[in-house]
């Protein structure tokens, strides 16, 4: 099972931007992949999908048009790009990995394995 480490988090300012990592343990081109967030007191939820060649992403409502995912295969990693944030972004990221049924697009949470830790990213007004 394949490892993902998140990195990049931190505290930024509403309108700032910002871009978090998560890189696989191993070559991840195979693998159909998401980031869900949480916030304190919420439920994780999802935010964004990418599938293995990148042909396909899709996003939940609350953050279209602020975020963007992306990956380079080739060095194993998975982005987010953050733009123009604000307060309601703030929450810990996850990236975790399709590991059922992952031929379609899915935001089941039980669909997804290799869970990280998750860097904190904090948007202050």
């Amino acid at each position: 099972q394949v490892e993902l480490v998140e990195s990049g988090g931190g505290l930024v300012q509403a309108g700032d931007s910002l871009r978090i990592s998560c890189k696989a343990s191993r070559p991840f081109h195979n693998y159909v992949m998401a980031w869900f967030r949480q916030a304190q007191g919420k439920a994780r939820e999802f935010v964004a999908y990418i599938d293995a060649l990148e042909r396909d992403t899709i996003y939940s409502d609350s953050v279209k048009g602020r975020l963007t995912i992306s990956r380079d295969n080739g060095k194993d990693t998975l982005y987010l790009q953050m733009d123009n944030l604000n307060p309601e972004v703030t929450a810990v990221y996850f990236c975790p990995a399709c590991t059922k049924s992952c031929f379609a697009f899915t935001q089941e949470l039980s669909a997804y394995g290799s869970w990280g830790q998750g860097p904190q990213v904090t948007v202050s007004t």
